[in-house]
């Protein structure tokens, strides 16, 4: 049982003090994530710059959450407050139902992967897997079982005389995810444990992640820019902006129903289309218009909106590229450049002096050019309508 329940917890890193955090061993590490003068949009108070406001999160046992949001955003710091690498401000911190906040990291039952592996070079991948239970005088046969069974689970077990210079860099995070479950934590954080990877090795090590969660019994929160592994990866994501939660919820969620502009721009690859438009009311039926097209919204849209009580009012209108399709009238746009992406092509647009992306299939993309004028239209079902005012999803 590994429940971590995150109770209205902040940061404030104090004006006087440069931002310092301890690094693996204790000594003092800079980091770019959430220095105060990159981060421009925390708030800064008299106590100092805020890096994490009201974080509030229950994670049930066993359970993947991943936190998401630019560099910046408080995540890396959220995670390091849980690691006690990090004193907290304020809130309360427990895994277990016991109170964490003064607790040592040694004595939180917590293990950490970090992003730049960490590994000792001197030693074999078994002396480095093997080190943290040494410390513990743990019995040697016992050690020797968990080392080869963590390094059967990662495929790692025909490297294990090697010294980390001889492994490439999948390999040796491997290793160091390896050395973190020998310990069989609580709970176990990684601190973007794929961004020093390249791109297919990264698609490797998601799926191993994902097998590695099947077959070991732990709570884990992961921490990422990366929405791609947010997505894949997570139970729930809890996408950060600026030190403060913007939405919880499962990746399905989050994508078909984001709460507000920032998650609507930040989750989806490509990025949501905005466009300025209006919420109309036409007997009793909420539409969504433009000066080009009027689009009826969906029956589960009309019942939100209905029973919110929302009023008709000049709105941001969301339209992910795979939503918008070519049509004989509609929204009129210009094709800047056409990217074929095997079975579909990214037209890059402008529509109505913003940039946007339609996805099409392929063969459509042929029929239409570089500088062409086209149509397009959208469903109700797929169009999200946000307030001009606080930029929040108006159905929710």
């Amino acid at each position: 049982m590994a429940e971590v329940i995150l109770k209205n917890i902040k940061k404030v890193y104090p004006n006087s003090e440069p931002k310092e955090k301890k690094g693996l061993f204790g000594k003092k590490k800079k980091d770019d994530e959430e220095k105060p003068h990159h981060t421009h949009h925390l708030q800064i108070t008299d106590e100092g710059v805020v890096a994490v406001q009201e974080f509030s999160l229950n994670i049930k046992d066993k359970e993947f959450i991943v936190l998401v949001g630019p560099s910046g955003c408080g995540k890396s710091t959220t995670l390091r407050m849980v690691a006690g690498l990090e004193e907290i401000s304020g809130g309360e911190l427990y895994i277990d139902g016991v109170l964490m906040n003064s607790v040592e990291p040694k004595d939180r039952d917590i293990a950490m992967v970090f992003q730049s592996y960490a590994l000792y070079p001197h030693m074999t991948v078994y002396d480095n897997m093997a080190y943290s239970l040494k410390i513990k005088n743990v019995p040697k046969a016992e050690i020797d079982k968990k080392v080869r069974e963590a390094a059967e689970i990662l495929d790692i077990t025909q490297y294990l005389n090697r010294k980390p210079k001889a492994l490439s860099g999948g390999q040796r995070q491997r290793v160091a995810i390896g050395r973190a479950i020998v310990r069989n934590p609580k709970v176990l954080l990684m601190d973007e444990p794929l961004s020093n990877l390249d791109a297919k090795l990264r698609n490797q090590m998601r799926a191993e992640i994902i097998k590695l969660r099947q077959r070991i019994n732990t709570t884990f929160i992961y921490v990422t820019h990366d929405q791609t592994e947010a997505m894949t990866l997570g139970d729930r994501i809890v996408v950060m902006k600026d030190g403060f939660i913007m939405q919880i919820g499962t990746p399905q969620e989050v994508f078909d129903h984001p709460a507000n502009l920032f998650v609507a721009g930040f989750i989806g690859t490509p990025q949501m289309n905005f466009f300025d438009a209006k919420l109309a009311i036409h007997n009793g039926d909420y539409y969504v218009e433009t000066e080009d097209v009027s689009v009826k919204l969906s029956d589960s849209k009309q019942k939100r909106l209905k029973e919110k009580g929302v009023k008709e009012q000049p709105v941001t209108l969301g339209v992910r590229p795979e939503h918008m399709e070519i049509a004989e009238t509609g929204i009129p746009g210009k094709i800047d450049v056409t990217e074929l992406m095997g079975s579909s092509s990214h037209l890059h647009m402008t529509i109505k002096g913003k940039d946007a992306i339609v996805i099409v299939p392929r063969s459509d993309s042929q029929e239409n050019h570089m500088g062409e004028e086209i149509h397009l239209s959208f469903d109700g079902s797929n169009a999200h309508v946000f307030s001009l005012e606080d930029q929040h999803n108006l159905e929710y």
